[in-house]
């Protein structure tokens, strides 16, 4: 990418709304570096820990000795512990359901997160049924607010969802494919262990879907309205370093630095501090959703394809922050260009970018077929109404031309 021009005040929007009032409370505490995970067992039991439900995916958890290392330190502290493991990506209600129980015959008192945030998702999910005596469903459905939830721990994987240090989760419920994101204050995990040398075994494209996902996290709070200039200029840099360390992992997997900076990255995209004051938007997550939902492809992976379309889509009527970005963090020099010049270029190298960490930003190819938008629609109009988005609201006909232009 070019050297970047700075724009030290973005164009006046057409909607300019005042700064929301905010809260912002982080109450997780954040144990990072090399071996933290040796503190496990002294941090739950730090956070009134005794009888433990262990949440993990399987595989390389156990084959690379973290789950034993874990273990060890949970036996350590005298913590029982007992194990739901098998979680894999797009984490579903049934899990959750069988972690439920498991607490129930277990008499757990606490919850441990070993993986990313598909284990991190269900571990939230099993910890507010555990203390409901309906169906855990009826918070993500919307029915019941919830009053109580089990503590939760998190040994941290994969960075990319943010879950370790946010109130959000998603679970997709099997029948009928509803993928529904949920956020619960009672849900933030009490403690977090962020050690970067637990990612470098990492397959690439698990590496390049994280990156995507958490730069999307900020996308959805700084494509907004709402003028919050310190809030947009520091989640403009974190944007670009994630940019730059996610192309040195692609070259140096093992680069220590680029890890670390990632995996904090992520940490900082969904922990809420990128969004304080601000109308957020969420719409290409929602519409994402609805394609890992029903084709079960990796979340970032969609993203990567969703993004550049809602982008291109969302700039015809509100081209305020699409220009700045493709400015502050495109780094497109916008001498000599229009706006819908300026735009287009900060579009096409986000899609090099994808393209550069091997990723495609083409649907069809993801999924490997003709995807059916009806079915998209429909899904998507069942979960979220008839509207999404809040940088520009989107009708279901709207939403429908993002997907065939992800095409």
């Amino acid at each position: 990418m070019r050297e970047a021009m700075r724009v030290s005040v973005c164009r006046q929007p057409k909607l300019r709304y005042i700064m929301e009032n905010f809260v912002f409370h982080s109450p997780t505490e954040f144990v990072f570096g090399r071996d933290t995970q040796k503190d496990t067992g002294k941090l739950v039991a730090k956070y009134g820990g005794k009888r433990v439900l262990l949440v993990y995916g399987g595989g390389s958890a156990e084959r690379s000795g973290l789950i034993a290392t874990v273990k060890d330190a949970l036996d350590a502290e005298g913590i029982f512990h007992t194990v739901l493991k098998d979680i894999q990506p797009n984490p579903t209600d049934d899990k959750v359901y069988e972690g439920i129980a498991l607490c129930q015959e277990h008499a757990v008192d606490f919850i441990l997160a070993v993986g990313g945030g598909s284990v991190v998702d269900t571990a939230k999910a099993v910890a507010l049924g555990s203390c409901y005596s309906g169906d855990f469903w009826d918070f993500y459905a919307g029915k019941e607010q919830p009053q109580d939830a089990l503590p939760i721990g998190v040994v941290l994987t994969i960075p990319a969802a943010g879950s370790e240090g946010s109130p959000n989760s998603v679970i997709t419920k099997r029948e009928g494919h509803h993928k529904i994101s949920y956020r619960c204050q009672l849900t933030r995990p009490k403690f977090a262990i962020e050690n970067p040398e637990l990612t470098m075994t990492l397959p690439p494209f698990q590496t390049a879907c994280g990156i995507v996902d958490m730069l999307c996290h900020i996308f959805e709070r700084y494509f907004s309205n709402t003028p919050a200039p310190l809030v947009n200029a520091y989640s403009e840099a974190i944007m670009r370093d994630i940019m730059d360390r996610g192309l040195t992992l692609r070259l140096n997997p093992d680069d220590y630095e680029a890890r670390a900076d990632i995996m904090w990255a992520g940490t900082l995209a969904h922990n809420g501090l990128c969004g304080v004051g601000k109308v957020e938007d969420w719409a290409s997550h929602r519409i994402e959703h609805e394609v890992s939902a029903i084709y079960d492809v990796a979340h970032g992976a969609g993203l990567a394809c969703i993004v550049p379309a809602w982008l291109k889509f969302v700039a015809k009527s509100n081209p305020d922050m699409v220009w700045r970005f493709a400015i502050n963090v495109m780094s497109v020099n916008p001498a000599g260009l229009s706006t819908e010049q300026i735009i287009d270029e900060g579009i096409a190298l986000l899609k090099d970018f994808y393209h550069d960490l091997g990723l495609t930003t083409s649907l069809r190819e993801l999924i490997g077929k003709e995807p059916d938008i009806d079915l998209l629609v429909k899904g998507l109009e069942g979960n979220m109404g008839k509207t999404v988005g809040g940088y520009v609201t989107l009708t279901m006909d709207d939403c429908r031309k993002i997907y065939e232009e992800a095409l």
